[in-house]
């Protein structure tokens, strides 16, 4: 036993002479001093880091600081990734990177309790390596491989959105050392990172200048904690505010152990008993300086106007906007960033936070920006007030127009960076926050479009008291949550409250209110009016909406926003059916909790919207059908922006017709909806039923006898719509998630479809009867082999005017 122990010892002595000192294995190395010290292995292409802290939380995220250029991919430029609280430990010549479980905590001061729920639950270890040189109790650690790797999981954004298989080239990856760096509370590296695969898809392909071959540089930072952490802030649900969520297992039995607090960057008064004080450290905002003009003026004044909110909430000066210093990083943990994103097609703009995942105190905010936002807002505009014969002039009125809505949009993105969520209701009380998806506010007057109040220009007055609420620096002694209370009693009195994405979508959502893209108080009166403005605009439409010299096929790019101008606020006014007037209320706050909208007010909104189905209203003016040829060649359309035909080159008449009506018939027809129709009967018996409401669709689609012994232009769309109606219906009731109420009601109108149709026997409409009589009989016997027509889709319309959206929380 003693030979043994004391070959155990030599052997151990033997290891440890071989580990040389930090000093010698780096002589010919770079140092860079900073948090965490590391050296540039210059020969080899290394990065070794010095670990001298072990058990010290620090935080640890990845960020894309060069894009892939796809909205639909969704790889941007400045991407940030989740953040981490990681810690290093060692174990023998082993060192781990350890990220705790903060998803569950106990924040009782007993450290055995805190020990029981940390050992009750998982924790991630993100990085191992062994050491390869010690000095007094510091290790040197190999962490190029941790570098150069695909930390933001881009190869599984490639799989999803379906544009091919690739995986990581670690030979075709490295170091990138001009966005390697070191500072006194951050350290940042940064690698080139190629991904290689195959059966690259339209997307990828129309970015990548080799498809089978992605490289884009990916970033890490490592950033220390604030020493003293920040007095997080109880969330209240009547108060939009992004946070942090934990279970809490130290939380007393009377207590709920789910613990919700908000997001918020630090912000101090210099003197918490004035009612206006600068702050210790002001709120700074940095713009990418290679926005062009005039799009870098109008993002640089949006941004500043969130210090109209703090200087409510009694902050002077706190909230400021600079440009960013030609020689700061824009990864640097130290900037707040509005950055400048391009694209190969127009998408999303969105704001988020690296956050302190123990507190929810905000350590930077990242604004990515969509450069080709602004040449859809000023298509809009052309579609809407354009001539190019007799009136250039309205270029600028197109112009301002288009820089307006940047303004507003960075103000957005922005608010969600200092922790605010949507709040969708603010259109309906006066546009009461930069927090909404603004639709542009035109005017119709003296039969003249007017865009001169189409964006709202300035803070919110929600936003205001969203930023008192959240971010209000009481002076020692104060009973913080009466004085949060007050806050929000003060907003409702005022007529302002919170409702959000939950809230506003338009299949589910129920809140007549609460919507995306809309304007106005009362979203059915609204649709009339932008029904008239939608009128007047497509009646415009000539060959002076664009310039000399551009093909005359490039009109109907302008023809798609003006004529699906109303489809947000037919969005909107269908929510009204079956819809209910509610709120986020506490008990005994004395807010409306739930109350379903009256029968008339049901009944109207049901009246307004099947309007939207006529051929009157669906059909295209033939003197514009002449203006559209087929594209010219070399300038081949997305086919994402323009009607889905199925007329080959030329353009098909029936296309825009088939996308309104097919929109607003999946809306009447959505099976949740139908589902509240059915059920509110309970709460009312003077209520629409869902019942009524097919009755009502049924006779207005499909008896009309025109539609079987004509063939004009309108008797197609009549017949079209009425296919789609009943393509919608067969889906509904061969639903099995549907109500059991829904799909009988919706059989039933098949039913009636099919015996008014045994009654009409015109020569004329014999080839339409006899189809459907088809699809009917074969729906009855075998519901799987059911003939639909092929359904046409939307071109893209948010935001304003594609429909994609990958990270909602942020986007618009």
């Amino acid at each position: 036993m003693k030979k043994i122990l004391l070959l155990l010892i030599i052997a151990s002595n033997i290891t440890a002479q071989t580990v040389p000192t930090i000093e010698v294995f780096t002589k010919d190395m770079e140092k860079k001093e900073g948090f965490i010290p590391f050296f540039w292995d210059a020969k080899q292409g290394k990065i070794w880091i010095l670990i001298d802290k072990f058990d010290k939380e620090l935080l640890y995220y990845a960020t894309l600081a060069q894009g892939v250029g796809s909205n639909d991919i969704g790889l941007d430029r400045g991407r940030l990734s989740q953040e981490h609280v990681v810690k290093f430990q060692r174990s023998g010549n082993k060192i781990l990177m350890v990220e705790p479980n903060y998803a569950y905590r106990a924040t009782s001061i007993d450290p055995q309790e805190r020990r029981a729920v940390e050992e009750s639950f998982a924790q991630s270890v993100h990085f191992g390596g062994e050491i390869k040189a010690e000095s007094n109790g510091a290790v040197l650690l190999d962490f190029t491989n941790f570098i150069i790797q695909d930390a933001v999981g881009a190869a599984q954004d490639i799989a999803r959105a379906k544009q091919g298989v690739f995986r990581f080239d670690g030979n075709r990856s490295a170091i990138y050392l001009p966005r390697t760096k070191n500072f006194p509370e951050n350290t940042e590296f940064e690698a080139t990172i190629t991904l290689q695969g195959e059966n690259a898809g339209a997307y990828l392909s129309a970015v990548v200048p080799t498809p089978t071959s992605v490289s884009m540089r990916q970033h890490h930072s490592f950033v220390a904690l604030p020493a003293v952490p920040m007095k997080a802030r109880v969330f209240d649900p009547r108060m939009g505010f992004n946070g942090i969520d934990y279970y809490d297992y130290s939380s007393p039995i009377k207590e709920p152990i789910s613990k919700k607090f908000i997001s918020r960057h630090r912000l101090e008064k210099k003197d918490p008993t004035a009612i206006l004080s600068e702050a210790i450290k002001p709120i700074v905002y940095y713009l990418d300086p290679g926005t062009p003009e005039p799009i870098k003026s109008a993002l640089f004044e949006g941004a500043t106007w969130w210090n109209q909110a703090f200087e409510a909430a009694g902050f002077k000066d706190a909230f400021q906007v600079k440009y960013l210093p030609e020689d700061a990083d824009p990864m640097d943990i130290r900037y707040n960033l509005v950055q400048w994103v391009h694209r190969s097609t127009r998408g999303w703009s969105y704001g988020s936070s690296i956050i302190d995942p123990r507190t929810g105190e905000i350590l930077k905010g990242k604004v990515s920006l969509g450069s080709l936002r602004v040449r859809q807002d000023f298509l809009i505009a052309q579609g809407l007030v354009g001539d190019y014969q007799t009136d250039t002039n309205r270029v600028d009125e197109m112009i301002q127009m288009s820089v307006d809505r940047l303004k507003q949009l960075s103000a957005h993105e922005i608010g969600h960076t200092l922790g605010l969520p949507h709040n969708y209701i603010a259109s309906a009380q006066g546009r009461a926050s930069v927090m909404d998806y603004p639709h542009p506010l035109v005017d119709l007057k003296d039969g003249k479009i007017s865009l001169k109040y189409a964006y709202a220009l300035g803070i919110g007055e929600y936003d205001k008291y969203s930023i008192l609420w959240g971010y209000q620096d009481f002076p020692q002694g104060t009973d913080e949550k009466a004085e949060l209370n007050k806050i929000i009693e003060r907003m409702h009195a005022r007529g302002l409250y919170f409702l959000t994405d939950q809230d506003a979508r338009p299949e589910s959502s129920a809140h007549p209110k609460t919507h995306l893209w809309d304007n106005g108080a009362d979203a059915v009166a609204e649709l009339d009016r932008v029904i008239q403005v939608r009128e007047h605009a497509i009646k415009q439409i000539s060959a002076k909406k664009i310039p000399e010299g551009t093909p005359m096929a490039n009109l109907e790019e302008l023809l798609v926003p003006v004529y699906m101008s109303h489809r947000y606020q037919v969005e909107s006014a269908v929510k009204s059916i079956g819809g209910a007037t509610y709120s986020n209320a506490l008990r005994g706050d004395n807010q409306l909790i739930y109350k379903p909208l009256s029968a008339t007010e049901q009944r109207t909104a049901f009246n307004k919207i099947i309007k939207t189905l006529s051929s009157e209203f669906l059909k295209i003016p033939i003197n514009i059908l002449t203006l559209i040829p087929p594209r010219a060649f070399r300038y081949d359309a997305n086919p994402r922006e323009i009607f889905k035909r199925k007329t080959g080159m030329t353009f098909d008449p029936l296309a825009p017709a088939d996308a309104s009506a097919s929109l607003t018939l999946r809306l009447l027809l959505n099976p949740e909806r139908a589902a509240r129709l059915v059920s509110q009967r309970v709460l009312s018996s003077d209520l629409p039923t869902f019942a009524e409401m097919l009755d009502k669709m049924t006779k207005a689609l499909w008896h009309n006898p025109k539609m079987y012994n004509r063939n004009d232009y309108d008797e197609q769309i009549q017949r079209l719509v009425a296919s789609r109606y009943l393509d919608q219906l067969m889906q509904l009731a061969n639903n099995k998630e549907a109500h059991s109420e829904v799909r009988a009601n919706a059989y039933f109108a098949i039913t009636e479809i099919s015996n008014y149709l045994r009654n009409n026997t015109t020569s004329d409409g014999a080839g339409f009867v006899s189809f459907n009589l088809l699809r009917i009989a074969q729906f009855e016997n075998e519901p799987e082999s059911v003939i639909s027509q092929p359904n046409t889709q939307l071109p893209d319309g948010q935001p304003i005017e594609p429909g994609y959206e990958w990270l909602e929380g942020c986007n618009n």
